[in-house]
């Protein structure tokens, strides 16, 4: 079923586990996620970047996250992720999106708020809810690039400012993780996260956290995290298994032999993040 990430996050926060939002591209990265999702009995969140629309077009994901979401057995969340753009946040939930990101990061902090501020209430009076980003978080997003020098972790003081004067759903928090693949191992800011906590109530989210080690994962969402992203484990366990398949097989050309073996990959991926999460078996009807 198709429903908010508010409603999804909120559970998560009750309970003490994470939700897994993971990037689709494509019918068979979808496919991945819901059979996941379904084998594990975790509720999920389907979410398109902003390179993810623009390769596929809006109209094709928006199509594939909602009939995903209409006719899965656990609840699913169709969310924008990294929207910078006004008018991109605007069309994704014109186009049936539940939940939209926006991200005024770059901003400094009270322009930040207003950008925010104005598209909650947008998105609120129509029943979608919004992730929004403080501080900066380092490494690449499709074209977003935040270099070493210039991410900056969240400050717990300004969470609070912001979380008030914004009314968001749910804050991505800048605390050590990075976009891409690590050079070496992160390092979390577990007592800033704590603090983050302690200071305001509503959700928060860990961006960056394909290759982060499971018992960081484990002790960040005990500390409070509650909706965590992956994407480049997931497309790592895509270009594998293709790559593999295409060498032993030289002569194949059925798309269909080609990509199936890597939507299975990709599958048991998402599951093995899904048990670390503590996601399996919460789904409801």
């Amino acid at each position: 079923m198709l429903v908010t990430g508010k409603e999804l996050l909120l559970d998560a926060q009750k309970n003490n586990y994470a939700v897994g939002a993971f990037n689709i591209n494509n019918m068979e990265v979808v496919q991945a996620i819901i059979q996941a999702a379904e084998e594990t009995n975790s509720p999920v969140i389907l979410q398109a970047s902003q390179g993810g629309l623009k390769y596929a077009g809006v109209e094709y994901i928006a199509a594939l996250g909602k009939l995903a979401g209409k006719n899965a057995k656990v609840p699913v969340a169709l969310h924008l992720d990294h929207g910078t753009d006004f008018e991109q946040v605007m069309q994704c939930i014109r186009h049936g999106f539940t939940s939209v990101m926006i991200d005024a990061s770059r901003f400094p902090l009270e322009e930040n708020i207003q950008y925010t501020k104005k598209v909650v209430e947008i998105a609120h009076s129509v029943g979608v809810t919004v992730e929004a980003e403080l501080g900066k978080i380092g490494g690449t997003e499709d074209h977003i690039t935040v270099s070493e020098k210039d991410a900056t972790f969240t400050d717990p003081k300004e969470a609070k400012i912001f979380a008030e004067e914004t009314g968001v759903d749910y804050l991505a928090i800048a605390v050590g993780t990075a976009h891409g693949v690590y050079k070496g191992e992160p390092k979390l800011d577990y007592d800033r996260i704590e603090e983050i906590r302690n200071t305001i109530d509503i959700p928060l989210v860990l961006h960056g956290s394909s290759g982060v080690p499971s018992e960081s994962l484990q002790k960040a969402i005990s500390l409070g995290i509650c909706k965590i992203n992956i994407d480049t484990d997931i497309r790592a366990a895509f270009a594998k298994t293709v790559k593999e398949y295409v060498a032993e097989n030289p002569d194949q050309i059925d798309p269909r032999k080609i990509l199936g073996p890597a939507t299975v990959a990709m599958k048991e991926v998402i599951k093995e993040k899904m048990n670390i999460f503590g996601s399996a078996g919460k789904a409801w009807k």
